[in-house]
């Protein structure tokens, strides 16, 4: 019988035995990506500890997604990179607060709900060009002090337990999920590696991770102007990326779990966990994928695990670093392998056929940017611009006129489709001012006006009409349309005033 209890979420069942595992494999998988992070950043690898302790506590007791793991990551530390060598780490910590602040107040306004504007192709290029990333850096564990790829013995070893930490961890679960397979496979890999002897690359040889906790420590900056204007274009773009990181990585653990996280919660919590850690000794961070996946395939599904994880890597810091420095590279890296394989969306390439083909390359182009800049949020932010303006061209295209005249000799212009910035050129094409009768209604029952763009287009074709003594009628009008016509009578004069059945353009909004 499982046992269950409840914890900071009455609604939520808890496994105990799966959660506290599953945050052990955690915690474990955390020490080689934090101390690699903080490396590159050019810090500390204990900054980069703290900072995934820090992050990980927080955001697991406070953020939107119970079972998300977050840490010092790659994104972050690409961006602090410049600053630490320039200024060293005591404006990073500066910088790490405010981009905490400004993570909060972006939660407080409630901008979370701007993910719904990331479209799916987005998403995947996203998740592929993640998995890139994960696979790619691990191969620098086939790689010597000099940065030259293992040979002979030394890279059969190390290859041969990636292998088995892989097989356990994909066979295991066929036979029984009592354990997590990633911690029975870690396990079993430094198993062997002390009990023959065998001589392979360990934690230790990338870093040390003996330390204390977490030393409480205000960044010593000078408080002024200067130091708000030099430190805040790093802090907004680290907030920036943390925050598009995290909410993405929310999105796709929901669709793993079949739940709903909480954007604005999160990005509460990523700003929270920012801010202490910062003053807590850390680099920062945000929500880790390859952690998360790990934590959710472990079967982890509540707020324990993420607490479990964060407390335990804070135990091997403080207690625990002789015995964790000996374990062997090779496990972690096969795991971080099947997170790689497992993280890749295969189902984008069997649809690949069936997609258009605007998405297929908004889709390639993402993973591209992100597996070669290794810049998520840019390419991120390039997938929703460049699939915005491929929606604009498409919907500019479908703009449409049917025409007629009735009995009365009117001329109907009966237009279908949005009229937007996009959409005004073929709008304009659609009318034969010199050739119509004296009379004409465009009827917009089955369109609308969306812009200021759509507007001085109305405004254009009226006047075109009344050079040549004609009138026009605007028909159907919707009520959010005739009061974007009322706004824009102060800076756009627009001339037509009548609608000749529901008079809708003079009606009081």
């Amino acid at each position: 019988m499982k046992r269950y209890f409840n914890l900071f979420d009455l609604s939520q069942k808890v496994d105990y035995k799966t959660e506290v595992l599953s945050g052990l494999t955690v915690a474990l998988a955390l020490i080689p990506e934090a101390v690699a992070f903080a490396l590159i950043a050019g810090l500390s690898p204990l900054t980069g500890l703290y900072a995934a302790f820090v992050m990980g506590l927080v955001t697991a007791v406070l953020g939107g997604r119970p079972g998300m793991i977050s840490g010092a990551t790659g994104a972050v530390a690409v961006v602090l990179v410049t600053l630490a060598q320039s200024h060293g780490v005591e404006y990073i910590f500066a910088t790490v607060v405010l981009a905490g602040i400004i993570q909060v107040s972006a939660g407080m306004l409630r901008l979370g709900k701007l993910m719904r504007l990331v479209p799916h192709p987005v998403i995947f290029g996203f998740v592929n060009g993640l998995a890139i990333i994960i696979f790619m850096s691990q191969l620098d564990q086939f790689k010597d002090v000099s940065g030259n790829w293992l040979t002979g013995a030394t890279l059969y070893v190390l290859l041969g337990l990636v292998l088995v930490t892989m097989f356990i961890i994909w066979g295991l679960p066929k036979l029984s999920k009592a354990i997590p397979a990633s911690l029975v496979a870690i396990l079993a890999v430094f198993g062997v590696v002390l009990l023959f002897d065998i001589e392979t690359k360990t934690v230790g040889d990338i870093a040390s991770i003996q330390g204390g906790f977490p030393p409480f420590h205000i960044p010593n900056v000078p408080f002024n102007f200067e130091t708000l204007v030099l430190i805040l274009p790093y802090a907004a773009i680290m907030a920036g990326v943390g925050l598009i990181e995290s909410l993405l990585t929310l999105n796709i653990i929901d669709e793993i779990t079949e739940t709903r996280g909480r954007g604005n919660k999160e990005a509460l919590a990523q700003g929270t966990a920012n801010i202490l850690s910062g003053i807590f000794s850390g680099m920062g961070g945000c929500a880790m994928i390859g952690q998360s996946l790990i934590n959710i395939s472990s079967g982890a599904r509540a707020r324990l695990s993420g607490i479990v994880a964060a407390i335990m890597l804070l135990v091997f810091i403080m207690f625990g670093a002789n015995l964790i420095e000996k374990l062997p590279m090779a496990a972690l890296t096969g795991l971080m392998i099947m997170v790689a394989i497992g993280t890749f969306e295969w189902a984008s390439l069997r649809t690949l056929k069936r997609m258009p083909k605007s998405d297929i390359f908004v889709m390639v182009l993402v993973t591209l940017v992100t597996a070669i800049l290794h810049n998520l949020a840019l390419a991120v932010i390039i997938g929703v611009i460049i699939a915005a303006l491929v929606f604009a061209w498409d919907n500019a295209t479908r703009i449409r006129a049917r025409k007629r005249i009735d009995e009365d000799g009117i001329k109907h212009y009966e237009i279908y489709g949005p009229l937007f910035f996009g959409s005004v050129s073929v709008f304009n094409d659609k009318f034969d001012v010199l050739n119509d009768p004296d009379e004409v209604i465009i009827d917009f029952e089955e369109s609308r006006v969306v812009d200021m763009s759509a507007i001085e287009a109305l405004n254009k074709i009226t006047e075109r009409y009344q050079k040549v003594g004609k009138k026009v009628h605007l028909k159907h009008l919707s009520k959010d349309c005739r009061k974007l016509l009322k706004n824009a009578a102060e800076i756009i004069d627009v001339n037509v005033l009548e609608d000749p059945t529901y008079k809708l353009v003079v009606d009081k909004i």
